[in-house]
C-alpha cells in the first residue's frame, strides 16, 4: 500500500486512460515529472471535469494521446499554452465533455451500469460532436421526452493529491468528495500526500467522514507540498507567481523545455 513515487509511476504503462482532478481538488504535481521522465506515451487523460498545469506539462512532455475534458486551463495565470498548442496542431485528440457529464460517466461505472441518463445536452454542439453519446426517449414517458445517455467511464488509474493518509492506506479527502467517484470508478488509485499519520482516520469520528477507505487506494506515497505550484485546501495556497512564470516560458516549445530543466534541477519546492 506505502509506496513512493517511483514506485507508483513503475506500475503506470503507455496507453493506460488516466484520471486526474481539477486544479482546486488536488493535483498530484509530484507525479508529473515522475511520469514524464518514465516515458509514458499515449496517455488518454480525463479531466474531472476540468484540466490544468498537470495536463500541459503531460501534453508539452509527448505523453498524451487524447484528453476528454470541460476545458483546460492555467486559471488566473491565462490559458494552456501547451495543450492549446497540440490542439492547433492536431497532435492530440480533444474529446470534448461538460462537467456533468464527466461525473456522470464516472456515476455509471461506480454504479457497474454501462450509462447514465443526463439532460441538459439536447441540441447542443458538445453533443453533436460526441457520437458516442446516445439520444433516447425516456421510456418511462408516454410523451415524446429525449435523454442522453453518457457511457461509464472507466479509468485505468486515478491520481491525485491528498492532504494526508495513515498507514493502513486510508485517505483524508475532506469536502473534496468529487475525488470519490475517481476512485470508485478506477481499477486503480494512486495517491500521493503530504504527510502519513498514525492512528486510524476511518476510525476517528472527528475524520471518517471525509475518508476515501483504503479499499479503494491501490497505492500512497508521500510527497510534502505534492500539489505546489498549486494549493491543497486548508494547507497552502497556490503559488501564482510560479504558474505564472510556467505560462510565460510555456509559450513555446523551447520556452517550456527550457522551464522543465531548470526546474529539474531546482529540486522540490520548500
Amino acid at each position: 500500500m506505502q509506496s513512493d513515487l517511483k514506485g507508483i509511476v513503475s506500475r503506470m504503462r503507455s496507453g493506460m486512460r488516466i484520471a486526474v482532478p481539477v486544479d482546486y481538488a488536488g493535483v498530484s504535481m509530484a507525479l508529473t515529472r515522475p511520469m514524464i521522465e518514465a516515458g509514458l506515451r499515449d496517455l488518454d487523460l480525463v479531466c474531472v471535469p476540468t484540466g490544468g498545469l498537470q495536463v500541459d506539462m503531460l501534453v508539452g512532455a509527448g505523453c498524451v494521446r487524447s484528453v476528454e475534458t470541460s476545458a483546460v486551463s492555467l486559471g488566473e495565470a491565462g490559458g494552456a499554452p501547451r495543450f492549446n498548442a497540440a490542439v492547433k496542431e492536431g497532435s492530440i485528440k480533444v474529446i470534448d465533455a461538460t462537467c456533468p457529464a464527466v461525473h456522470a460517466g464516472l456515476i455509471a461505472a461506480q454504479k457497474g451500469s454501462p450509462f447514465l441518463p443526463l439532460r441538459g445536452l439536447i441540441g447542443t454542439d458538445v453533443l453533436a460532436n460526441r457520437p458516442d453519446w446516445t439520444v433516447i426517449d425516456n421510456p418511462l414517458s408516454d410523451q415524446k421526452d429525449p435523454v442522453v445517455l453518457i457511457p461509464a467511464i472507466h479509468p485505468d488509474v486515478a491520481i491525485f493529491h491528498a492532504p494526508m493518509a495513515d498507514r493502513h492506506g486510508n485517505v483524508w479527502i475532506g469536502r473534496r468528495r468529487e475525488l470519490a467517484p475517481m476512485a470508485y470508478a478506477a481499477r486503480e488509485t494512486y495517491v500521493t500526500v503530504d504527510r502519513i499519520v498514525e492512528g486510524n482516520l476511518l476510525a476517528d469520528e472527528m475524520t471518517g467522514a471525509g475518508v476515501l477507505p483504503a479499499l479503494y487506494v491501490s497505492a500512497v506515497a508521500e510527497a510534502p507540498k505534492g500539489a505546489w505550484p498549486y494549493g491543497l485546501w486548508g494547507e497552502y495556497n497556490a503559488d501564482v507567481d510560479e504558474l505564472k512564470r510556467y505560462a510565460a516560458a510555456a509559450r513555446t516549445q523551447e520556452g517550456f523545455d527550457a522551464y522543465m530543466s531548470e526546474t529539474a534541477k531546482q529540486g522540490e519546492p520548500a
